[in-house]
């Protein structure tokens, strides 16, 4: 196996209910370009040499057809599809039901046989901009802890309405100690509000930092999530729906393990895409950071 000092996976499987369709492989308009594509150009650009790209088994040949022969030709490239009976035998039994993927934690956990150094870890339909990965790429020059960038949740909100966040608890030293989840986060009267986890409408600091699922890992990781997913699969009622998320087991192994995980601020927005309406949205900004177009 080649050896690379860096290595970018891109998690990439989920099904796009809400968009109506596959958003990791949808274009941005005017760019001939999708969102992950010029988050692997950039990954590029800060030292990765090989991309590990989780995909689900639909989308592979269009992926293969259109998408691989405009990524960088120096970089190393292997499509991992996240398939629902990857899992231990002995719980193949919960796979027959099974409609969706098995969650991010297990889209991560697919890539462990292809990484054997530090790796950043993106979703791909979420725009990070250029400089979280060189922030992440210059963390992993200087030390072997796993890191975050988190983006203020502030500036994350939509014009669509409420959305769900991972707040980070952070401590002196800027180190990561929980992420909580609150829902349908608004601006009201000025006020930052989220849904916490009891229901209750609480306030959330304007400086608060979100998870948006910008990480940089080592392969110590892939012990916990397989350790993890044993635990899920023999613990959890999940029928068909429940997943098993990699927030959860970054907290686990904060917790469990006392890892340590640096938190870095992002130094410019984050974009993402839910609904198809919200690409078309985010398509003259990103052109225009891309291009240097002025619309």
């Amino acid at each position: 196996m080649t050896h690379h000092s860096l290595t970018l996976i891109v998690l990439a499987g989920g099904l796009g209910s809400r968009f109506g369709g596959n958003k990791q492989i949808a274009d941005i308009p005017g760019l001939n370009s999708t969102i992950m594509e010029l988050s692997i150009r950039d990954a590029v650009q800060v030292g990765v040499t090989q991309a590990v790209i989780i995909i689900n088994a639909n989308i592979r040949a269009e992926f293969e057809a259109r998408i691989l022969p405009r990524l960088p030709k120096s970089l190393e490239v292997i499509l991992v599809n996240q398939e629902i009976t990857a899992i231990p035998e002995k719980y193949l039994s919960l796979a027959k039901e099974r409609q969706k993927p098995w969650g991010t934690g297990h889209a991560l956990l697919c890539a462990k046989p292809y990484v054997k150094n530090p790796a950043i870890v993106i979703t791909a339909d979420d725009y990070y901009g250029a400089s979280s990965f060189k922030i992440i790429a210059e963390h992993f020059k200087r030390s072997n802890d796993w890191a975050m960038v988190g983006y203020p949740v502030v500036d994350t909100l939509s014009i669509q309405g409420g959305v769900n966040r991972g707040v980070c608890s952070i401590d002196e030293q800027q180190h990561l100690i929980d992420v909580v989840e609150y829902l349908d986060i608004k601006l009201e009267q000025d006020i930052l509000l989220g849904n916490n986890s009891l229901g209750e409408r609480q306030s959330i600091a304007k400086e608060a930092l979100g998870s948006m699922s910008f990480w940089g890992i080592t392969d110590d990781l892939f012990m916990v999530l397989e350790k993890g997913f044993v635990q899920f699969l023999e613990n959890t009622d999940n029928g068909v729906t429940k997943e098993y998320y990699l927030p959860n087991q970054i907290q686990l192994a904060i917790k469990d393990y006392n890892q340590t995980v640096a938190v870095y601020t992002a130094q410019e927005p984050w974009y993402g895409v839910t609904y198809k309406a919200e690409l078309d949205a985010i398509a003259s900004t990103l052109r225009q950071l891309r291009l240097g177009l002025n619309e």
